[in-house]
């Protein structure tokens, strides 16, 4: 690569944390208008790796970088090809519509410079996971985006209740990070190499391993927290007390994406075993239908979104386990769909509760006349998460139904799992897209109007992403769909659906989803009484586990601080020496 070319994207990748130094002089001086200055910034980036997109979709990939520790072998370096490329569009794309979001979202807080320094500097962690080469760096930024997750979740540190979800967030994925650096020594180790660039291409040299399967399980310890996926999902819809603007990009379309990310990465070498068949299949179908049955119960607008974020995390772990041909493409087209009809939505939540004064679901209606550009955006990024033509969701779901419909007794039950979920998730769609719009106009706490630029533009374009992608699907796939399904499966594969659908099985389970979907959406109120029942009697779940988990671990270090710092200088005295002894004596009879 040319010296100017790896300047600029050292830049990109660096420029989100310049912005952060910026986002509070700016806003503290300029106010609102601070927000079209520093969305100039993601915008640049976004415009910068969008120049790479012909040298991708021709099969090249992109590297580069700086020496960081020779001694090491440690560098910063990027490594772009068609995978880190489409997550590196999606970050900095939807990166800059959330920034001009949340400048109207957050207008007049006394904080929103910090806000706003917060988000670029998770926005820049996100970028560095999905384009680093080193192993070493990729776990950094891993660590850093819960980090800088844990400042924007508990932003609101004055409620209990965001320091709660914060701490919780911070607790299950930086755990999980931990397993995730224990896997990336064992790969290290197991390989031979600290850099993806060439691990992704070194064949059975992991799944001959005899340490194979431990390094697989505690990289999937990574991937499922930081993805939300069974038995650690309770802590993303938690997460929804952090301000609108951090749900739409962190828990939609970016951070909780982290995790398939990786999985994604690692498919060419940890991938196509029994047990990577087994366990991605079982957590993510399970992930699926409880992200999807948890949503049926609730009323608020953000916590419906957020379980179905949850449902389709595992959705996607399910496609990357399955093993079918179509199965990855399938997983490719559903993540862009979601990132754009997800944090549509979520955007759109927020509007109506910055425009009414509630996210109630049974308070709202009638909206269309007094918001009809959110409604028309809603009611696109809706019916892309349905699954409905002409939308990228439609291509997607017919994608899904392609890879997973077999005539084997596995395969029979995993479509049936993505049935019901996709039903599931189309009843949520149209409750929370299409509900609070139509009908008679119930009294609000505020009186509704049109929301300002700043708030409909995001999900506007977004919304009609969706739309030009299934149009143009043809241009997409030789952009966008078929470099990423390549990179994923480390050979050649070629997405062609458009929408034209599959004919035959794929096409049944749609009309006959779509059918099951619209029932459930009018019987809603049964269906949310039905869950809220049955999940009473199932009793505590993972969130009140985690509670006394970390009810017992505070008054268990209070017992251990009370034994070994009892306030006694000869104790300290008489432990210090007897540590010294052993160091000494110990290894001479060993």
């Amino acid at each position: 690569m040319a010296f100017g070319v790896t300047s600029l994207t050292f830049i990109a990748l660096f420029s989100p944390f310049l912005a952060a130094l910026l986002a509070p002089p700016l806003v503290g001086r300029l106010g609102v208008k601070a927000a079209w200055l520093l969305a100039l910034i993601p915008a640049f980036a976004f415009v910068h790796f969008l120049g790479f997109l012909p040298e991708i979709a021709a099969g090249e990939v992109v590297t580069g970088g700086y020496v960081w520790v020779p001694s090491f072998n440690l560098s910063f370096s990027w490594f772009i090809d068609g995978l880190s490329l489409t997550f590196a569009l999606l970050i900095t794309g939807i990166g800059t519509l959330i920034v001009l979001y949340a400048g109207g979202y957050m207008a007049g807080h006394p904080q929103q410079g910090r806000f706003l320094a917060f988000l670029f500097l998770f926005m820049g962690a996100m970028l560095g996971v999905v384009v680093s080469d080193s192993l070493m760096m990729l776990f950094v930024y891993w660590e850093l985006t819960s980090i800088t997750s844990f400042l924007l979740i508990g932003f609101d540190h004055e409620r209990e209740a965001s320091r709660r979800a914060a701490l919780q967030a911070l607790v299950v994925t930086g755990g999980g990070g931990l397993a995730l650096l224990a896997g990336l020594i064992f790969i290290w180790n197991m390989s031979g190499t600290t850099q993806l660039s060439l691990l992704v291409h070194g064949g059975d040299v992991l799944r001959q391993s005899p340490f194979y399967f431990a390094a697989l399980l505690l990289v999937l310890g990574g991937a499922f927290t930081k993805s939300a996926q069974f038995p650690f999902h309770f802590w993303l819809p938690n997460a929804m007390e952090a301000p609108t603007p951090v749900s739409a990009y962190l828990h939609s379309a970016t951070m909780v994406k982290a995790g398939v990310y990786l999985l994604m990465r690692l498919n060419p070498v940890l991938g196509d075993t029994a047990a990577w068949q087994i366990l991605l299949p079982f957590f993510g179908g399970l992930t699926m239908l409880i992200g999807a049955l948890m949503a049926i119960r609730q009323t608020d607008l953000k916590l419906m979104l957020a379980y179905t974020t949850v449902s389709s995390l595992g959705l996607l772990v399910m496609l990357i386990g399955f093993g079918s041909e179509h199965a990855l493409e399938a997983a490719v087209l559903y993540l862009v769909a979601h990132s754009l009809f997800k944090g549509a939505l979520f955007m759109i939540a927020g509007i109506i509760d910055h425009e009414t004064g509630t996210r109630d679901v049974c308070q709202l209606g009638g909206l269309r006349k007094a918001m009809p550009i959110t409604f028309v955006a809603a009611l696109a990024a809706a019916l892309s998460m349905a699954g409905l033509p002409p939308f990228l969701g439609f291509l997607a779901k017919e994608e899904i139904y392609y890879a997973l419909a077999h005539a084997n007794p596995r395969a029979i039950l995993f479509t049936g799992v993505a049935v019901i979920g996709n039903a599931l998730m189309l009843a949520i769609a149209l409750a929370v897209g299409l509900k609070p719009f139509i009908g008679i106009t119930p009294r609000t706490p505020k009186m509704a109007h049109e929301a300002p630029v700043l708030l409909w533009l995001g999900p506007a374009v977004l919304a009609l992403s969706g739309l030009l992608a299934a149009v143009f699907s043809s241009s997409f796939h030789s952009a966008v769909s078929t470099p990423m399904a390549t990179a994923i499966a480390d050979e050649p594969r070629m997405v062609d659906i458009s929408l034209v659908p599959h004919v035959g099985v794929p096409l049944a389970l749609s009309l006959f989803t779509i059918g099951l979907g619209i029932m459930i959406f009018t019987m809603l109120g049964t269906a949310r009484s039905l869950m809220d029942r049955t999940l009473r009697a199932i009793g505590p779940g993972p969130d009140k586990v985690f509670d006394t988990f970390i009810s017992a671990l505070v008054r268990i270090s209070f017992v251990l601080t009370r034994v070994l710092q009892p306030g006694r200088l000869e104790f300290y005295i008489t432990a210090t020496c007897a540590m010294i002894a052993l160091a000494l004596l110990v290894p001479l009879f060993v």
